[in-house]
């Protein structure tokens, strides 16, 4: 995982601008330069202090496949939102579980988050599931949340804490050793 860079936008536009890819998630860029400015926004909202994207880049490829946002929804980024978006190329190899679990590493033990939240609509069996494998919580069911193709889509609101998150990798880490 990296920071995004401007030519990661037509891999970006090619593995997340599928509909396959897009039956869940906000609309992304449908365009090259749309995505190029999407890079250009992340970089700045990161020097901002507002959010963080990686970029997720497989073994042996030089351009990112998807990405990851983590975005300050209180301050100090004591609480924050994430979301993801991979192509479905990469879907069942194991890439998003290894960059969320970065993801959350870097979150909970460098940008001192407390809380963080994802929703993910609730037929979305994949990213339900990969939530919940991660360890997250099941809060509540966020009705109508999703505005998506003329359609509110119900969500479910998920948490993972810090003191959640490094107990279960402590259990992790001594199954493994």
């Amino acid at each position: 995982m990296r920071e995004l860079a401007k030519s990661d936008a037509a891999s970006l536009l090619s593995m997340l601008s599928t509909e396959e890819v897009g039956r869940f998630i906000s609309p992304p860029p449908t365009t090259l330069e749309g995505f190029q400015k999407f890079v250009a926004w992340t970089q700045r909202e990161r020097k901002a202090g507002n959010q963080l994207t990686f970029g997720i880049v497989p073994e042996g490829y030089s351009h990112a496949v998807g990405i990851v946002q983590v975005r300050a929804i209180a301050p100090h980024f004591s609480v924050a939102e994430w979301g993801f978006a991979v192509g479905s190329p990469f879907w069942g190899t194991g890439l998003f579980m290894a960059s969320a679990r970065t993801t959350l590493d870097f979150a909970f033990e460098h940008t001192m988050v407390n809380r963080l939240e994802a929703r993910a609509v609730v037929q979305n069996g994949r990213g339900n599931g990969a939530l919940r494998k991660l360890g997250g919580v099941q809060e509540g069911v966020l009705r109508g949340s999703l505005l998506k193709d003329g359609k509110y889509l119900d969500q479910i609101m998920w948490s993972i804490l810090a003191q959640d998150w490094f107990q279960a990798k402590a259990v992790w880490e001594r199954a493994i050793a």
